[in-house]
């Protein structure tokens, strides 16, 4: 609903490693088409945290086994009554696809961007507090002035390097969020907590409350419970749970 904020909190470090993904594919594709150099720089900046995050040895293999882990899943409900077969197997599809995008890169992902000197220029001066401006990376500075088509024709190059990643994990996490139905809670004097099945992988907790309200949700928690609690900005120095009750959506991602 477009007059409420959804909260969202990881209850794995494979979820919260997702997100971090998604949301600079987000902003890398947010920011490729515009001319400003402004918007250049905010997507270099998404495109040389996306390497980073998949500097980790383990997530290819992470990404894999989740894959296969929702394919299997998903197989096992193709006779049961009631299912949509063609959207099953749609979706079966996509996680097969998204499967052998992934196998397809060789070693590390993102290794041929951390293995590119251009890039890796900017990713060693950027350690410095402005220290990616023109008088330090003059390389950089004169991509910065190329025309919006061929910076943008650059940045769909180095993007492809890792699109089936940006495949897969838009894949998951639409899983994982349409996982759940959304219940209505209260929180009494601003705090909830739940405690969560042991025998289910629990992945994501997200809370929807009022964009209008004034307060936002501060989620902890982990596999086996999580806690809420409901927070008023004040003058966004020292923020106070509230001391009311409060209605929220809610919903569990245990997929």
């Amino acid at each position: 609903m477009p007059d409420t904020t959804i909260f969202e909190h990881p209850l794995s470090e494979k979820c919260r490693t997702w997100l971090r993904l998604s949301r600079l594919f987000e902003q890398l594709e947010f920011h490729s088409p515009h001319s400003a150099e402004w918007h250049a720089r905010a997507a270099m900046s998404a495109l040389l945290d996306i390497a980073n995050v998949l500097s980790r040895a383990d997530i290819k293999s992470e990404l894999l086994k989740e894959l296969e882990r929702y394919r299997q899943s998903l197989s096992r409900m193709a006779d049961s009554p009631g299912v949509d077969t063609d959207r099953l197997a749609h979706i079966l599809q996509n996680l097969q696809q998204s499967c052998q995008g992934v196998r397809d890169i060789s070693g590390q992902l993102g290794q041929a961007l951390r293995g590119n000197e251009f890039l890796n220029s900017i990713v060693q001066r950027s350690s410095i507090a402005g220290g990616a401006f023109d008088f330090d990376l003059p390389q950089y500075h004169y991509w910065l002035q190329m025309p919006q088509p061929e910076r943008s024709m650059q940045l769909d190059d180095w993007r492809h390097e890792v699109g089936a990643v940006q495949d897969a994990v838009d894949l998951l996490l639409t899983l994982i969020r349409n996982s759940a139905v959304p219940t209505q809670e209260h929180a009494p004097n601003g705090f909830y907590q739940k405690s969560l099945p042991s025998n289910v992988a629990a992945q994501l907790v997200r809370v929807g409350v009022p964009s209008s309200g004034g307060i936002f949700a501060e989620i902890s928690g982990g596999k086996h419970r999580f806690s809420i609690r409901f927070m008023e900005c004040g003058d966004w120095q020292h923020p106070q749970q509230v001391d009311r009750d409060v209605p929220f959506s809610l919903s569990t991602c245990l997929m």
